[in-house]
């Protein structure tokens, strides 16, 4: 199976082809520049060097959440553009999901970590153990002390990925938790990740029409509590 992934959840961006766990094109970009800008040059890129077309893919993956909602809105609709035009399927993962990828090699917790501002991070929690990983927690938007109180009592070796690595690292160590940083090649999301996480969706029936991808936020209560203090304001 061949798959198209971008990433964009958070600052860097990237692309990739898969085929069937092989990577067979990849680029990547964190030098600050938006999203809107950098993600299809390197679409167009990796397809050209490689003599490929979005016709050649059997799925697009994106990252679809959490993460950055703007980045994460760029990701998706261009996914959804591409799986449109090529009358493909898509597929969007759990960004967190597919950053624990990076480090499955590393037996122990892994400690998923995106920067969700207001002294918290999107996180989940995953268990590597001979190259397989185990979900523990659903996505989820936690405070980084309720975490560090969480994993206190945790014995297992920590390993934590993604754009909020170091903030997640700095308050765990902070409290008394033991944890390491991923290499810094492997701390960052990246669209091969993506790729191989989208290729055991798609086999597990996560394939989707392109009208039906849809990103993934978090904090629904927050916002559904806003739609009611300002039902609340317009009653009175």
């Amino acid at each position: 199976m061949k798959i198209l992934a971008l990433e964009t959840s958070a600052k860097a961006v990237s692309a990739a082809v898969t085929e069937d766990g092989r990577v067979l094109a990849s680029g990547y970009q964190d030098t600050g520049l938006t999203h809107s800008r950098t993600l299809m040059p390197i679409v167009e890129g990796i397809l050209k060097n490689t003599g490929m077309t979005v016709q050649d893919m059997d799925a697009i993956a994106v990252a679809a959440g959490p993460g950055s909602f703007t980045g994460i809105r760029i990701g998706v609709a261009a996914a959804k553009g591409l799986a449109f035009a090529a009358d493909k399927p898509a597929v969007g993962v759990s960004a967190l999901a597919a950053m624990a990828r990076n480090v499955s090699f590393s037996d122990g917790l892994v400690i998923c970590a995106m920067d969700a501002r207001r002294n918290q991070i999107y996180n989940a929690l995953f268990e590597a153990r001979d190259g397989a990983l185990t979900r523990l927690t659903p996505d989820r938007a936690v405070g980084l002390a309720e975490l560090a109180e969480e994993l206190r009592s945790d014995s297992r070796p920590k390993t934590v990925v993604g754009d909020g690595a170091r903030l997640c690292a700095d308050a765990l160590l902070a409290a008394g938790v033991p944890c390491r940083l991923a290499p810094a090649h492997l701390v960052m999301q990246n669209a091969v990740s993506v790729a191989l996480e989208a290729e055991d969706a798609a086999r597990s029936g996560g394939l989707v029409s392109a009208q039906e991808l849809a990103p993934m936020y978090l904090r629904p209560p927050q916002a559904l509590s806003l739609q009611e203090r300002l039902k609340q304001r317009e009653s009175t």
